[in-house]
């Protein structure tokens, strides 16, 4: 009871000294204002965080809806634990907390983190940065380094591309410096045809213009009218005459090989000649002379 009575009168002694109430009282303005200000920047970046995920879901490629939601939630994490702790910090020393001793402490455990972690913190942040920048999706067909493969995985540390022929590899996040991506856009299918020099050009290019017509109603992966260029190279023994067709991401490959066979069959049914590498032999005969 004694220990009570000398806090209360403690009190009054302190709170009746004015430079101390008003020492009690800005601080606790200032800690108020602290407080305040913290919750509004974590509503200010909730709201471009909303506004970026907005953006995203209308970006050319297209992600899991559960991956997106999982990037804002890490997101907002992220900035609601850091905004937080830079709040205690800031209300501990409005009360006289020494903060030096605090901060070269965490400090030390964090450059010790660090060094121990180098490799896996910097895949962590480039996966972070690769899913926040849409820079490829799953089912993306992409090449990293000498790596080409359709997208089967990406994750905060590593990403999983799986090859045409079978092979999957992984790949860390941070080895990553350059990636090629060949599904965000329409691709162009590159066709050079050979016809001999004995062809008729107007002909040849007639015939090229109903084949890619009737290429393109066959196949949706078509996006544009197909277009024949004309003689594109005169060579040694032929003309190479070119035709373009833009289609839809990766697929420009199969629509060569559609053209390929369909003009082939064309080119012979009206009459055309593909050139080819032709051996003639010229034997000659002497008569023998007699005596």
């Amino acid at each position: 009871m004694t220990y009570v009575t000398d806090v209360v009168q403690w009190i009054r002694e302190h709170m009746s000294k004015p430079e101390i109430v008003a020492a009690v009282f800005w601080g606790t303005v200032k800690i108020i204002i602290i407080y305040i200000t913290a919750r509004i920047c974590i509503k200010i970046a909730d709201k471009m965080i909303s506004h970026m995920m907005l953006a995203r879901e209308k970006s050319p490629l297209k992600f899991d809806v559960r991956r997106t939601n999982t990037i804002g939630k890490l997101i907002h994490n992220l900035i609601s634990y850091s905004v937080n702790l830079i709040c205690m910090l800031l209300i501990l020393g409005q009360v006289g907390v020494n903060l030096g001793p605090l901060l070269a402490g965490a400090g030390v455990l964090g450059l010790a983190i660090g060094f121990g972690a180098q490799s896996l913190v910097k895949d962590v942040i480039t996966g972070f940065f690769i899913i926040f920048e849409d820079q490829f999706g799953v089912g993306d067909v992409i090449q990293i380094d000498q790596f080409k493969g359709t997208v089967e995985e990406i994750g905060i540390r590593v990403t999983r591309i799986k090859s045409w022929t079978g092979e999957v590899h992984i790949i860390p996040n941070g080895n990553i410096k350059q990636v090629t991506n060949f599904s965000t856009y329409n691709s162009l299918a590159v066709i050079d045809i050979a016809v001999s020099y004995e062809a008729d050009i107007d002909k040849a290019i007639e015939v090229l213009k109903d084949t890619v017509k009737q290429v393109h109603e066959r196949t949706d992966n078509i996006v544009k009218d197909p277009e024949v260029l004309g003689v594109q190279m005169i060579g040694n023994s032929e003309l190479k005459m070119r035709v373009i067709a833009e289609c839809k991401p990766n697929t420009h490959g199969e629509v060569a090989r559609l053209m390929n066979a369909e003009i082939k069959k064309q080119l012979d049914a009206n009459g055309i000649e593909i050139p080819y590498p032709k051996v003639v032999t010229f034997v000659k005969s002497e008569k023998a002379v007699a005596d």
